[in-house]
């Protein structure tokens, strides 16, 4: 028979034991944290991205044909007008006219939009559009999966601002202008106040430096009753671009909702 201090002894010893047993194996290792952002999860995001060039946060708008994988594909900048923002190609259907593009044949491509202002160009300030197209956008949209720029379209204002971002650019296979803000005059440019003298003008004034702009890949889309006609018409004249459409039209969403079709479908054709 066990004594009650061998009972209390065992006790103890199963006590110990069971104090002693494994530890339970550990949890599934932590996931890592994505290096960085996946391509765009669909046709349209809009995200919100520091700009050192321009001293602000500026709208990145991307959009990509829907139903097509975006991850891999060539980029084409989109650049608006005065008083305008990136989303405003949200508004003119841009996101419909490249997915019907693409589903009626043209080789799929993405559109990004930005926010910019002053025509595009470097002023009086330090606020400098080109430099954060040139400096920050291709790691922006490295950073989701896209190529560098390999083209660029602008309306109004963002057509002087496609064509000034094509002079530094002349590798780019296609350049598209709708109702460009181009100026024939220091007096008609100064009418703006925008440029900070007319050094500052003639510096980036597209139709000034004509010899910096190539034919091949550039289209010129204007309305013909369009304040900016004559304008856009020595621009055709100075540079003759393999496309130009003169049509009844002025500058307002109706006439460019109307050229956009033809104008994607350009741009993609050069993309391919």
């Amino acid at each position: 028979m066990l004594s009650r201090r061998g009972l209390l002894a065992g006790s103890a010893l199963a006590l110990l034991a069971g104090c002693s047993s494994p530890e339970p194996p550990p949890g599934p290792p932590p996931v890592p944290a994505p290096s960085r952002p996946s391509a765009p999860p669909g046709p349209v995001t809009v995200q919100r991205m520091p700009s050192a060039a321009r001293g602000t946060d500026v709208d990145l708008v991307l959009i990509t044909p829907s139903g097509v994988p975006s991850a891999g594909l060539p980029v084409c900048l989109a650049l608006h007008g005065r008083g305008a923002r990136a989303r405003t190609f949200l508004s003119l259907g841009v996101p419909d006219v490249l997915t019907a593009a693409v589903r009626t044949g043209t080789p799929p491509f993405a559109i990004a939009a930005l926010d910019g202002d002053h025509y595009w160009v470097k002023t009086a300030g330090a606020d400098d559009p080109q430099r954060m197209l040139t400096d920050e956008v291709p790691a922006w949209l490295a950073a989701r999966d896209l190529r560098p720029p390999s083209a660029a379209f602008g309306i109004s204002m963002g057509g002087f601002g496609a064509l000034r971002y094509a002079r530094a650019h002349p590798d780019l296979k296609a350049v598209a202008t709708a109702s460009a803000a181009l100026f024939v005059s220091w007096p008609d440019a100064r009418s703006r106040k925008v440029f900070a003298d007319e050094p500052n003008w003639r510096d980036d004034e597209p139709l000034l430096h004509p010899a910096d702009l190539h034919p091949a890949g550039s289209g010129v889309w204007c309305g013909e009753s369009d304040p900016f006609l004559t304008a856009n018409r020595r621009l055709v004249k100075a540079v003759s671009p393999e496309v130009s459409r003169f049509s009844p039209g002025g500058h307002d969403d109706e006439y460019w909702r109307g050229a956009l079709p033809e104008i994607v479908k350009f741009v993609g054709e050069r993309l391919s």
